[in-house]
C-alpha cells in the first residue's frame, strides 16, 4: 500500500496450521489460482542450508521438487531487489503445497521459509529472516506474471514453458549426466 502500486493479479492469503497432517491447503485452492507460494519456518540444523538471516527458498520438500519457473522467479526477485536469500531442500518436511496438489489443485508451487532455531515450542530467529520473507512476498505480489498462459483460466499447450536442459540431453532426449 505504501508504494501506491497495485498488484497485477488478485492475491489470496491462506493461513494454515495443519500442513503436517495433510489438511492445510487441500480444499481451499480454487481452479483459477495458477501459483501458490507457501511460507513456513525452516529449521536451521546440520545438513540444512537454512539460516536465521535472509529468506530461504526451498527447491523441494519430502513430496518432491517445486515448480522450476516459480522458484526461479523468486530467486530472481531476491537478486533484483537485493533481498538476502539462500536455497535449501527439506527432505523430512511437508508444506501446504503437498496437501494442495494431493487435493487436486493444478498449481505451480514454491516454498519460502524463515530460518528458526527450533519449532513447535520456543522458536528463535533473527529479525532479518521475517523481514526478508516480507520483502520477497511484497516483490512477488507486485511482480508481473512471467508465464502469460497462467493468466488464462484454461490454457492449451501453446506457451507452456520448458526447463532449460536441452544442452544436457543426449540425442534421444534423455539426460546424459
Amino acid at each position: 500500500m505504501e508504494s501506491g502500486r497495485k498488484p497485477p493479479v488478485d492475491t489470496i492469503f491462506l493461513f494454515s496450521i495443519s500442513e503436517e497432517i495433510g489438511v492445510g491447503a487441500s480444499s481451499i485452492v480454487t481452479h483459477d489460482i495458477a501459483s501458490m507460494v507457501a511460507i513456513d519456518n525452516g529449521a536451521v540444523a546440520p545438513g540444512q542450508g537454512s539460516k536465521e538471516t535472509g529468506v530461504t527458498i526451498a527447491m523441494g520438500d519430502m513430496t518432491g521438487p517445486f515448480d522450476y519457473h516459480l522458484t526461479r522467479k523468486l530467486i530472481d526477485l531476491c537478486r533484483e531487489n537485493d533481498i538476502r536469500f539462500q536455497r535449501d531442500h527439506f527432505e523430512h518436511y511437508r508444506s501446504d503445497n503437498a496437501s494442495a496438489v494431493e487435493g487436486g489443485a493444478d498449481v505451480r508451487t514454491a516454498l519460502i521459509t524463515f530460518g528458526v532455531d527450533a519449532s513447535h515450542g520456543y522458536e528463535r530467529t533473527h529479525i532479518d529472516a521475517p523481514v526478508s520473507v516480507a520483502q520477497l512476498v511484497t516483490a512477488y505480489v507486485l511482480s508481473e506474471i512471467i508465464i502469460q498462459r497462467d493468466a488464462e483460466e484454461l490454457g492449451g499447450l501453446e506457451g507452456f514453458p520448458d526447463q532449460p536442459h536441452e544442452a544436457a540431453r543426449g540425442s534421444q532426449g534423455h539426460r546424459t549426466d
